[in-house]
């Protein structure tokens, strides 16, 4: 896989981060009542570095869980698989926000749907992504956004995060 284009960087990445988390408390009055479920890897990063910045903002620790969303795919047959997720807290009535880096067919989205209301019932669901390049197959869209971009069904959108990749950056890789 050949990277052609460098779309964000760590600074471009911490602006989005900090876009999103004002736009999550603007809508939802504050951080009373939220949560923030990460999608298992990258989407677990991202909800993390979102509650630190709720609290530096707030000064309120928001729960922060992350979500294996592995046995609820449609996508993908393979036999069940342990589920990794770690949600320490209740999600009755509070609003929950899902977390991932990016989205594309929706797939992902529906799935982690599924397993959230497995765990209870929310007052109110909402999405936030890093990236969203498009292409739905699923009438799926994110509340908050870091980035729209537009690609190709054969171009790759890959999130390395410092965390796990040892730095921040946003890429665009061809799939030849």
């Amino acid at each position: 896989m050949t990277e052609k284009a460098i779309i964000m960087d760590e600074n471009s990445m911490q602006r989005a981060i900090t876009r999103i988390t004002y736009e999550i408390l603007e809508r939802n009055k504050g951080a009373n009542d939220i949560c923030l479920v990460g999608i298992l890897s990258r989407g677990r990063i991202l909800a993390d570095r979102i509650a630190k910045k709720i609290f530096e903002l707030e000064a309120i620790s928001v729960n922060c869980g992350c979500l294996d969303v592995s046995n609820y795919r449609d996508d993908e047959k393979r036999t069940a698989v342990d589920d990794k997720s770690s949600i320490n807290f209740d999600i009755t009535n509070r609003c929950v926000i899902i977390v991932d880096d990016v989205i594309y067919t929706g797939r992902t989205a529906r799935a982690s749907l599924d397993a959230i209301i497995k765990r209870g019932r929310p007052k109110l669901i909402q999405l936030a992504v890093l990236i969203d390049r498009g292409h739905r197959e699923l009438p799926i869209r994110p509340d908050y956004v870091g980035k729209n971009l537009p690609t190709s069904k054969d171009e790759l959108v890959r999130v390395k995060v410092r965390e796990i990749d040892s730095l921040d950056k946003v890429a665009i890789v061809s799939n030849e």
